[in-house]
């Protein structure tokens, strides 16, 4: 095996565990590849014909309606595969949802063909495939409860608690907190101009700014 595959190989350990025959395939005919950020990935309605694995990176998948409104689904990140194309691939049915690179994103590629030989042939791709897709899908039952069930103040509460740095700022807008809850933009105005007259945020052009990390961190827990 080429060093520069059991490299790649050492974010993916249960790939680097596959039956001989299955690893050597593996490797001889999956592909690196480099994609720049702020490209679209794949398109709703494009057909699927690559299995990514993501060494680093970060890629966000998302959907938007008739209307123009988006929702962030997932990202796809460090040592993770994206469940959509893993569907799309079982299926041979076309996306539906859009991927973005957020940052450069260094992959391996597996052509749709050795994706199917190998879920065919090999025991321990197949396990890998399924129980990435199941933890996915997880996570995606997740966010249909959040977006269905809580309060969408509590939500933005969480989200910037989680997405501040250690100065207690969040670089986003209010359109790209929109996406990320499935709301729309004057919703998160709305309620982020309640915040900042509660004292608990700073507003500035493109960033956030927390002054109350604890209170939004109960209002999250809440």
């Amino acid at each position: 095996m080429p060093h520069d595959a059991a490299a790649w190989l050492d974010a993916f350990p249960k790939l680097a565990a596959l039956e001989p025959d299955a690893r050597d395939r593996l490797v001889a005919e999956a592909h690196p590849v480099t994609l720049p950020a702020g490209i679209t990935l794949f398109h709703d309605g494009d057909a699927c014909t690559n299995y990514l694995l993501v060494l680093d990176g970060s890629v966000r998948v998302q959907k938007t309606s008739s209307n123009g409104r988006e929702i962030t689904l997932y990202r796809v990140g460090d040592g993770q595969t994206c469940i959509l194309t893993t569907s799309c691939l079982l299926a041979g049915e076309r996306y539906p949802a859009e991927g973005v690179t957020e940052t450069e994103v260094r992959a391996i590629a597996l052509p749709g063909a050795l994706f199917q030989a190998l879920l065919a042939g090999s025991t321990g791709f197949r396990q890998f495939v399924f129980a990435v897709y199941a933890r996915r899908i997880a996570d995606l039952i997740t966010l249909v409860e959040e977006v269905a069930f809580e309060r969408m103040d509590l939500r933005l509460a969480a989200r910037l608690r989680d997405g501040a740095d250690r100065d207690g700022m969040v670089n986003a807008t209010h359109q790209e907190l929109a996406t990320e809850l499935g709301t729309a933009r004057e919703v998160v105005s709305r309620l982020l101009k309640d915040f900042e007259h509660r004292g608990l945020v700073a507003l500035h052009r493109g960033r956030i700014e927390l002054h109350d990390r604890d209170a939004l961190a109960h209002l999250a827990g809440s």
